[in-house]
């Protein structure tokens, strides 16, 4: 699919349309899906009757989707306009030409992106390099030589724009042909962490910004992991430079599994903390690379027909988080104490549970199972 410049930016309907199925209280993110896949368009399912509706969700959904919309969601669709309407900015629903085919294909897709920049680079072929904020010196500068290498050979180069090998990563595909696109776990009016806002601007002039999160959004907790899915959604691979035992950067290895992507991972001393994650992952399986010419090799490899492993969830596990939240909606606070772990911690494994289809996540970080 090529980029399609000569596409006008959304009508005022359907922004108004997407916006609103997006801030449905009670519809999380798998029955949007769910609706769109039976009725078709935003529209269309809140055109739809209350008996229609009831063949798909619970009463208590279908009242929320037959509401009318609220004077905040008014001022919302005005301020998405104005931003929609300044140069370099694109709004694309999931039903839009230019919306990446491989990120529309995951569990969960993003029901928007809000795009800053060069759009087509989101239909061209990616790798993702992503790795700890407290990188050493040594991760900084293999991070930003391997991304060059890469960007060098054309490919685009997606991280989330974080300190450490993030930062690099961006900083090394800006010097090579291919390109970068920075994932945002904020509003894409918002840059985190204010440190990276030049990077930010020139990524912005010179490569892609996307978040799917509403214009304001702030920095929280829970939205990093859940970027993450996008990060290793819109790539073909998932590099990790430098990882800690407990690290975001394994989110997105594991979600990049679940997708069926690759994960390569740099090896390093066995006694620098870094290394510990890298080497998890390589005993799970991740293609262990020295550069990036190692990962270029890789991915040749795959076009040849070498594709990566699923990643199974542990039967007791999921038992014992869906037996921990009941039959309501619950905070992920309150389902760590229950557990007893740490809200961090759970955030990821949340995502992992909800990414298969086993719960969801509602307005208000809420969450609710959806398997009986």
């Amino acid at each position: 699919m090529q980029a399609t410049e000569a596409i006008a930016e959304l009508t005022r309907p359907a922004l108004a349309g997407w916006l609103r199925l997006q801030q449905t209280g009670g519809v999380g993110l798998l029955t949007a899906h769910t609706l769109l896949d039976a009725l078709g368009t935003p529209h269309a399912i809140f055109d739809a009757s209350r008996t229609r509706l009831l063949d798909i969700v619970t009463p208590r959904q279908a009242d929320a989707l037959l509401a009318p919309p609220t004077a905040v969601l008014e001022a919302q669709l005005d301020a998405v306009q104005a931003w929609q309407a300044l140069p370099g900015n694109r709004i694309l629903p999931l039903d839009h030409p230019d919306y990446p085919n491989e990120l529309r294909e995951i569990v969960a897709a993003p029901l928007m992106l809000y795009v800053k920049g060069r759009v087509e680079l989101l239909l061209r072929r990616s790798v993702a390099v992503v790795g700890s904020r407290n990188a050493s010196r040594q991760g900084v500068l293999n991070a930003q030589h391997m991304a060059q290498t890469l960007s060098d050979a054309g490919l685009v180069i997606v991280s989330g724009l974080a300190l450490g090998i993030d930062a690099a990563a961006h900083e090394g595909a800006l010097g090579g042909a291919g390109g970068t696109i920075a994932v945002l776990g904020t509003g894409i009016d918002r840059i985190y962490p204010a440190r990276n806002g030049a990077l930010a601007r020139r990524i912005a002039e010179e490569g892609c910004v996307v978040s799917e999160y509403a214009l304001g959004t702030p920095p929280t907790r829970d939205n990093f992991p859940r970027r993450n899915r996008i990060i290793s959604g819109l790539a073909r691979g998932v590099l990790v430079v430098e990882a800690a035992a407990r690290s975001g950067s394994l989110i997105t290895a594991r979600l990049a599994v679940a997708q069926g992507r690759d994960v390569y991972a740099v090896p390093g001393s066995i006694h620098a903390t870094l290394a510990k994650g890298c080497h998890q992952l390589i005993r799970e399986g991740a293609r262990l690379v020295e550069s990036g010419a190692d990962v270029l090799a890789e991915l040749q490899m795959l076009a040849d027909g070498q594709a990566g492993a699923r990643a199974a969830l542990d039967d007791s596990f999921v038992d014992r988080v869906l037996d921990a939240m009941g039959a309501d909606p619950v905070q992920a606070d309150v389902l760590a104490l229950h557990l007893h772990e740490t809200a961090g911690e759970l955030q990821g494994q949340l995502l992992a549970l909800e990414l298969a289809g086993l719960l969801e996540r509602l307005p208000g970080g809420m969450f609710q199972r959806l398997r009986a």
